[in-house]
């Protein structure tokens, strides 16, 4: 924190910041406060100033879950006011404050423990990929993203079955549905994996149809990142990754003890089946050795219900006779349905040869990785646009693209939007970049508009020989290039020549009591603004005037001292049925 001392201490929030709220992941800080039943969404970046998290305007948000920050950009589930089981996925800008739409009605489902999971994987080793479930008319399918939910696809089936069988099903009618749970238990493992140190290989259950579903499921496999499936089993199976991706190892899901388990050497084109204990096991739990270059895994179990723990491990290295060698290896290219440029770059991969049955040891990352030119794929949408059926992004029902300089003082810049903003981690160059970058422009010089004052505690009532402090806020215009002059009502006024005085709000002290017609006048060299509020001080012997009262002096107020001049009455915008609530009415004259 920067110049901290009692002088300069102040809060980054007009309240206080709701418990279990606060999370810190990365170069990120989140907080959520609740004003008038709201939940309000702050994020830091980089440890900086608080900004409040900007979603779309018709968003009502009642739940968000932050899924990831990886390379410098949030990924956020959020719930709106008319969702159960679902989840809206938005992604922001670097700093984690203007979100827009990624991907509608995510389904969710709830944890063990009561926590939300979010049907979102993100597969390992290929930056930019997701996998995502989405409820469409009450039916759940699966898509898949290779540029951070820019585009989403269906999963093309299998050409065939497991025998071979041709398997007719056409986009978009039909495709292949995965489930997406990861497992939060260590020995055991989820619905899906993928590892970094073998980027092309998807392994999930899941099967073929219109929508998910949790039967006929049977385990399937990906060896080119998602573009193609095979089917290979028929039922559920554990499957766990040894050198590299270049052994992969599958167990059978049963509740029954078992003695086998299943290898490949070949990215799941064919099984091989090794017995790995002489005595049936029931099998709790599978863990492969830690490192990149494991050739060792253990099983964890039972020879009976009764009997103690059993470990076995399994030791792979027998099978091979050598490393392999520079020509046991081709180059494999990542691809998105033939289209090799993917988040601005094509990347090429070392993959070993499938007849070679030879073990790979250090991985090695992407062989090769060239920027391509930048084409409109390469963006997104920028906040407060919507891409259109001509695929141009256009300014939202709600978004005026001219408040980006409301904010702005005069001297200063801004980035005015062209409606697109670059994939964040997107490695293109030249081409369109230039026509679709944001521009800075000088802040252009507004007449105060849109001035309020309010009390910070937002009441229009006050204790006598109390601090009372009030708020000045402007829609358009700026406070620090303006001469603000605040009247109390009291006999008292003040004058600011900048806001730096009344940042942290303007306070006062009332000695009488009665109702006090606060003005406030804000005026710059192009016009000028005003607004009033009547602040009711109160002794305390007055705290516990009931509203009753106070309309009954509403009825009778024209009798006493002539015409009514001004009735305020504040109430909360939203209430629940059955429960007490507080109402503040102020009347002019007293």
């Amino acid at each position: 924190m920067q110049n901290c001392s009692e002088a300069t201490r102040s809060k980054p929030f007009p309240g206080y910041i709701d418990h279990n709220s606060l999370i810190v992941q990365d170069d990120y800080v989140f907080v959520q406060l609740t004003s008038a039943g709201r939940p309000h969404y702050y994020v830091s970046y980089r440890r900086n100033t608080f900004a409040q998290m900007k979603l779309p305007k018709y968003s009502l948000p009642k739940d968000m879950h932050v899924i990831s920050t990886d390379e410098n950009q949030v990924f956020a589930a959020v719930q709106e006011w008319n969702q159960n089981d679902t989840y809206n996925l938005y992604i922001s800008d670097t700093r984690g404050v203007y979100f827009t739409l990624a991907l509608e009605n995510v389904k969710s489902s709830q944890g063990l423990e009561g926590n939300v999971m979010i049907d979102l994987y993100e597969v390992a080793g290929i930056k930019g990929m997701f996998l995502a479930n989405k409820k469409i008319d009450n039916q759940v399918k699966t898509f898949i993203t290779y540029n951070k939910g820019r585009d989403w696809s269906l999963l093309q089936a299998p050409d065939t079955d497991l025998r071979g069988n041709p398997v007719h099903c056409l986009l978009p009618y039909c495709s292949l549905h995965l489930h997406l749970k990861v497992s939060e238990n260590p020995y055991t493992s989820g619905n899906i994996a993928s590892r970094d140190t073998a980027p092309s290989i998807i392994v999930a259950s899941g099967n073929i149809g219109t929508e998910l579903s949790d039967n006929d499921i049977s385990m399937f496999v990906s060896s080119d990142a998602g573009n193609t499936w095979r089917q290979i089993f028929e039922e559920e199976h554990s499957v766990l990754y040894l050198d590299q991706g270049g052994v992969l190892v599958a167990m059978k899901h049963t509740s029954l003890p078992i003695r086998h388990l299943w290898l490949s050497f070949d990215e799941g084109r064919s099984w091989s089946k090794y017995s790995f204990t002489s005595l049936p096991l029931f099998v709790d739990g599978v863990l492969g050795e830690p490192g990149e270059e494991t050739l060792i895994m253990t099983v964890f179990g039972h020879f009976s219900h009764r009997s103690e723990w059993q470990l076995v491990k399994v030791d792979y290295k027998s099978i091979f006779d050598r490393r392999c060698a520079e020509e046991d290896y081709r180059p494999w290219q990542l691809h998105s349905q033939g289209e090799a440029c993917i988040m601005g770059a094509k990347r090429i991969y070392r993959k070993r040869k499938s007849e070679k049955k030879c073990m790979q040891g250090k991985y090695a990352g992407a062989m090769t990785s060239e920027p391509c030119v930048c084409t409109e794929a390469d963006f997104d949408c920028d906040y407060g646009y919507e891409r259109h059926s001509n695929g141009q992004c256009l300014p939202a029902f709600w978004y005026n693209p001219s408040s980006l300089s409301k904010d702005c003082s005069l001297g200063q810049s801004y980035l005015n939007s062209t409606g697109y903003r670059k994939v964040v981690s997107n490695n293109c160059t030249d081409g369109v970049r230039e026509r679709y970058t944001a521009k800075p422009q000088q802040c252009p010089g507004k007449a105060p508009q849109g001035l309020r004052i309010i009390t910070s505690d937002g009441k229009l009532t006050a204790e006598q020989g109390h601090n009372v402090t009030f708020l000045v806020q402007l829609e358009e215009g700026d406070l620090q290039r303006s001469l603000i002059q605040v009247d109390f009502g009291d006999g008292t006024a003040v004058s600011y020549a900048n806001l730096s005085s009344t940042e942290d709000g303007i306070k006062h002290i009332y000695q009488n009591v009665g109702i006090f017609r606060v003005t406030v006048l804000v005026e710059n060299s192009l016009g000028s603004d005003n607004a009033v509020l009547y602040l009711h001080v109160i002794g305390n012997k007055w705290r516990s005037v009931l509203v009753v009262d106070i309309l009954q002096e509403v009825l009778t107020a024209s009798c006493k001292q002539g015409p009514l001049e001004h009735v305020h009455l504040s109430l909360p915008f939203v209430t629940t049925k059955n429960k007490e609530v507080n109402a503040t009415a102020v009347l002019w004259p007293s």
